[in-house]
């Protein structure tokens, strides 16, 4: 798997988290522990750091990135979809960003909300605790979801990416 170093910047993996051979880590990453990163995402910290916490999966094709004055992080028992972009945002514990969506410079995503697919959550905005933001640019539907609503996939992505770990081999 591409793990790469950039200057004293260097990637920091917990030895619970599953790393797809496929997927691409460079700089200051930090991957908390029982999180899972899939084949084809990107997460490049080169001028700040990306923080993805505990429990959470980066699905394939997701790129998460920074910039020199704004981190991204990434909560506790998220959901990161499918071709999902971040960058320069904060996603709090247990949301969850459906595939194909966009969260930009300073948006907050709240506890327990979601994001809908292909979405695009502009700069600055902010989606309060179990709201949904839906649609290009999003629109904030208030206290639509339970809390317990995506631990669920959180908790199928852990036991997902244990079974990869140790199941998973090259044939070719």
């Amino acid at each position: 798997m591409p793990i790469y170093a950039l200057g004293d910047r260097v990637p920091e993996i917990h030895e619970s988290a599953y790393i797809s051979p496929e997927a691409t880590l460079i700089g200051s990453v930090v991957i908390g522990a029982d999180s899972s990163v899939w084949p084809g995402a990107v997460i490049r910290a080169d001028d700040n750091y990306i923080r993805v916490g505990e429990g959470t999966s980066i699905q394939d094709g997701a790129v998460l990135h920074c910039t020199a004055s704004l981190e991204t992080v990434v909560g506790d028992y998220c959901t990161v979809g499918h071709l999902a972009h971040l960058e320069g945002c904060t996603v709090h514990d247990h949301s969850l960003i459906g595939s194909g969506s966009i969260v930009l410079h300073e948006a907050i995503i709240g506890p327990h909300a979601l994001v809908g697919g292909a979405a695009m959550v502009p700069g600055g905005v902010e989606v309060p605790p179990r709201a949904m933001a839906l649609g290009v640019p999003a629109k904030i539907l208030l206290d639509k979801l339970l809390e317990h609503h995506s631990r669920e996939g959180a908790d199928s992505y852990i036991e997902r990416s244990r079974r990869f770990r140790t199941g998973l081999r090259r044939v070719d």
